[in-house]
């Protein structure tokens, strides 16, 4: 079992997560995101957290057993097994029937395209990037601004959100941002940080993946969130993190543009 931490593991002014003993109450402002989670969660086909009980703008859901894969900014952990067993379970979601919801991972194309537009120039216009960086990103970031065939998408899979225990998932959580997506944005997402694993993913993934839009789909994540994540208690100028992320992407990796498994 994982081990027991009480107190506040994440809080900031939209919702906040609290560990007691072996619960887990998550308290959001907005009662649509609970609900969606609540949906998300009898609707997946891989483990997720048991619900213990819902009430307005509560959330109470069982730990799980296991750990995570590491953590965005720290060191990934994990045997390639284990990487490849996430994989499989984030294939077997994708696979799943479509659920009613359209989530984080499923944006308007052209919205997206706007959004990141005016994101770009206020981390130039605020100081907070270097406008050559912003640029070579953004033009690395087209690639994921295509047309998908959705699937039913985590919509925020990151590391942390996926447990395993002796190569093998346990539970997958934080499922308010479920829906109908692009795959490619959960398996980028999930490797944000850590591309190095994107080949272990992809072993228990099983498909034909065009790594260009997953590199595409990191710049994305990366680009829509330093503003927030800087004005919200989080650092994304942490070793490791979103900025490192982004500025990363100015060499181009070597290797295939595709990944297909045998």
């Amino acid at each position: 079992m994982s081990a027991i931490v009480p107190g506040i593991l994440v809080a900031h002014s939209e919702r906040a997560t609290l560990r007691v003993g072996d619960v887990f109450l998550k308290v959001d402002g907005d009662q649509g995101r609970i609900d969606a989670e609540v949906e998300a969660l009898s609707l997946a086909p891989v483990p997720t957290p048991q619900v213990l009980w819902r009430r307005p703008h509560v959330l109470a859901l069982a730990a799980l057993p296991g750990t995570t894969l590491g953590l965005l900014g720290g060191p990934a952990t994990g045997s390639p097994a284990a990487w490849a067993a996430a994989g499989a379970a984030i294939r077997k979601l994708h696979d799943a029937p479509l659920p009613p919801r359209t989530g984080g991972a499923g944006r308007n194309i052209d919205a997206l395209a706007a959004e990141l537009d005016t994101e770009c120039e206020s981390l130039v216009t605020d100081g907070l990037l270097p406008a050559d960086l912003v640029a070579r990103n953004r033009q690395v970031a087209e690639a994921a601004l295509r047309p998908w065939t959705p699937a039913f998408t985590h919509g925020d899979l990151q590391i942390a959100h996926v447990f395993v225990d002796r190569d093998e998932v346990t539970g997958i959580i934080d499922w308010s941002e479920a829906g109908r997506g692009d795959p490619l944005y959960d398996l980028a997402t999930f490797t944000l940080g850590h591309e190095e694993r994107l080949g272990d993913l992809l072993v228990g993934y099983g498909a034909d993946v065009d790594l260009d839009v997953i590199r595409a789909w990191w710049s994305v994540r990366s680009l829509l969130v330093v503003r927030w994540l800087s004005g919200h208690g989080f650092d994304p100028f942490a070793p490791g993190c979103e900025v490192d992320v982004l500025r990363s992407r100015n060499v181009r990796p070597h290797g295939p543009d595709r990944y297909a498994c045998a």
